[in-house]
């Protein structure tokens, strides 16, 4: 079932380089195609930067300038500025807008969420973006608040228990993406490899609770351990796993080449995409939930470009084979140009949640843009 109209894509992708992504190597694929997917791309950012807002009362948790949310389409723009001609003017974006903006802080919201103290993963994610600028214009206001924040939850460890209700350890797959990579960056930023430490002995405590190494695929929390979906399988929501293999790209980026820990990352990475690419759309795409498309058939986006996002990083970085792998990462990426419409909206995002949910093409996000564009730019590079 063919849920995108190839005539909505907002530039035409010509015959010659359909046929280039489908059925040849990566040395055939021409630069229209990459000029093609720069002009998407910045059809995406600018859509975002004219129409963007923000909470500054109620729910600042999902909605603040500096939530999880919010935080994921920063991440994205920043690696998109590294790859687009007009990128500098959306650096001075992020940096004045963002980052001065919000004076480089990180989320306060347990005042509100007192159950969440300092520690709910969620709350390091805008810390990522923070370190990618950082690491452009090495200013050490814009990491200060983060390395804070770091000493404050080293120094004082919250529960450790796994129960998908605390939320001060890292008891959601989805927490995999938000706060470890922070760790790793500000490890190598100030050369101290207790960040790292603790980081991943944290991570191998819910890879050891939420990894079913039969499937080869994160459970979401521990709660679904026992649920199953309508036709006998068990829950594994699509999204959730792609938080998971882009936060093993984001930590990849920033590990050492040499660090003894890198194999284990690596090896993890390349063994959940070889699961995932067996259960990608003949279109391309990934369902909501990934053992049950039948009940959950439309295409999700940010599934879906969290694990190309991930795919093209392995490719680009020798964890999988290019020769291999590169029809599912073109595949995917023809699906992700499709989904943008003429004004650059991003569709078929799944809205905030826990699990498989409906989806309409109208459903856009900002976290679901920023994986679009984390994809895209890794994409670039693939070809």
């Amino acid at each position: 079932m063919i849920f995108c109209n190839m005539e909505n894509i907002v530039f035409a992708i010509s015959l010659s380089v359909i046929c280039a992504l489908t059925g040849g190597t990566s040395d055939e694929l021409n630069e229209k195609f990459k000029e093609q997917l720069v002009m998407i791309g910045d059809k995406v950012v600018d859509r975002q930067i004219d129409n963007f807002n923000y909470c500054d009362s109620g729910n600042l948790h999902d909605y603040g300038i500096d939530s999880w949310t919010n935080s994921v389409m920063y991440l994205g723009m920043t690696r998109w500025a590294a790859i687009s001609p007009n990128g500098n003017y959306y650096y001075n974006w992020l940096y004045n807008e963002i980052g001065v903006k919000n004076r480089w802080q990180i989320p306060a919201n347990f005042v509100n969420y007192p159950r969440y103290g300092i520690y709910h993963a969620d709350e390091l994610c805008v810390a990522q973006f923070y370190i990618e600028l950082y690491n452009r214009y090495k200013r050490w206001e814009m990491i200060n608040a983060s390395i804070q924040r770091l000493d404050q939850i080293m120094s004082n460890p919250g529960d450790s228990s796994m129960s998908y209700r605390n939320k001060q350890s890292w008891t959601w797959c989805d927490a995999l993406f938000m706060a470890p990579p922070v760790y790793v960056g500000i490890s190598q930023i100030k050369n101290d490899d207790s960040y790292l430490e603790f980081m991943h002995e944290h991570f191998m405590a819910t890879y050891r609770h939420l990894f079913d190494k039969k499937c080869k695929l994160f459970y979401r929390d521990d709660s679904y351990f026992d649920k199953r979906e309508a036709n006998g399988e068990k829950i594994f929501w699509g999204r959730g796993n792609g938080w998971v293999v882009a936060g093993l790209a984001n930590i990849l980026r920033l590990l050492p080449n040499d660090d003894c820990k890198r194999p284990f990352y690596s090896n993890l990475l390349a063994t959940i995409l070889k699961r995932l690419i067996q259960l990608q759309h003949p279109d391309g795409y990934w369902n909501a939930s990934l053992l049950n498309p039948e009940n959950y058939p439309a295409p999700e986006t940010s599934a879906t470009a969290l694990i190309a996002y991930a795919l093209a990083y392995s490719i680009n970085n020798n964890i999988l084979e290019k020769g291999k792998y590169e029809t599912p990462l073109k595949n995917a990426c023809l699906h992700l140009m499709s989904i943008v419409d003429n004004n650059g909206k991003v569709g078929w995002v799944q809205p905030i949640g826990a699990d498989p949910k409906s989806v309409r093409k109208e459903m856009t996000a900002t976290y679901g843009v920023g994986a679009f564009l984390m994809a895209a730019s890794e994409i670039y590079l693939a070809f």
